[in-house]
């Protein structure tokens, strides 16, 4: 990287916040991606994930340099990056060899609701748009707010599974059970939320889902395209109710497993007219 002792001077004459904070950002996963150009500080990425999708827009304009457990770390260092941002333990590897070749990294390990805006606010700050960050996230939370107030008013909430892989069956991680709480829903679940590691939200025992009797099924099978067929042929399903009126509902992983702005928009209001519609034929 560029060491440029006389950068401080023009920064103590600059009357723009935009001047402060990263300039060369690469972003490991999509959610800060999509928040950098919701914020419209796109101009400072230099690097994304090769699973970023939203906005359209990164993929055609920003370099792949990533996947999720894997980076091009040669790459990277060629960008020049004076930030890559990263997501929870899962991206420890990478972290680490990018610090040893002497680049900051940020990791943020969001896992829940309030964590998620914790995250956004602080992005903001970090590219001098607290002010235009904050606007947004109240923007939001005034939305989730009127989403469960709208969810309280129905007179029977479904009960929901959410599976974020099949083979082993994986329940939903803890944003996404606040998520289909929010909308109207009840975890089936709830004990397993709070488990940070995939590997600890495995149901082993297929069973234990058709006890609980999930009323809506969604499936986000992290990338993979869900597949209601796959359930609707599970020997011992046909009996739970989800599988009987056929309310099982892909929601693509892009809207719900990024810990980001996705989740709190377009992830909670298709979860949210699923249930609604569920609730009007079921109330």
């Amino acid at each position: 990287m560029t060491d440029n002792p006389g950068n401080w001077r023009a920064l103590a004459t600059s009357q723009h916040s935009a001047a402060y904070g990263p300039q060369r950002i690469v972003c490991l996963t999509e959610e800060p991606t999509e928040w950098l150009y919701l914020l419209g500080e796109e101009r400072r990425i230099v690097g994304i994930s090769g699973y970023t999708v939203r906005p359209p827009r990164a993929r055609e304009e920003k370099p792949r340099v990533s996947a999720f457990l894997s980076a091009k770390i040669d790459k990277i260092v060629e960008l020049q990056p004076d930030c890559v941002i990263g997501f929870s333990d899962l991206q420890a590897d990478i972290a680490s060899q990018l610090v040893k070749k002497g680049i900051q990294v940020t990791i943020f390990n969001q896992r829940s609701v309030a964590e998620i805006f914790s995250m956004m606010y602080q992005l903001a700050a970090m590219v001098g748009q607290e002010a235009r960050g904050l606007a947004l996230i109240r923007g939001m939370q005034q939305r989730l707010l009127a989403i469960e107030k709208v969810a309280a008013t129905l007179k029977r909430r479904p009960r929901v599974f959410f599976e974020e892989w099949y083979d082993p069956h994986i329940s939903a991680i803890a944003w996404v059970s606040e998520v289909m709480g929010i909308a109207g829903g009840d975890d089936c679940f709830p004990e397993l939320a709070a488990k940070a590691m995939g590997k600890e939200r495995i149901i082993a025992d297929g069973g234990e889902i058709v006890r609980r009797n999930p009323d809506i099924i969604f499936g986000s099978w992290c990338g993979r395209k869900f597949r209601p067929d796959h359930v609707l042929a599970r020997p011992g399903w046909e009996n739970v109710n989800a599988v009987k009126n056929r309310q099982l509902f892909e929601i693509k992983s892009a809207e719900i497993l990024q810990p980001g702005p996705a989740a709190l928009t377009d992830g909670i209001e298709k979860i949210h007219r699923i249930i609604l519609d569920w609730s009007l034929a079921h109330g």
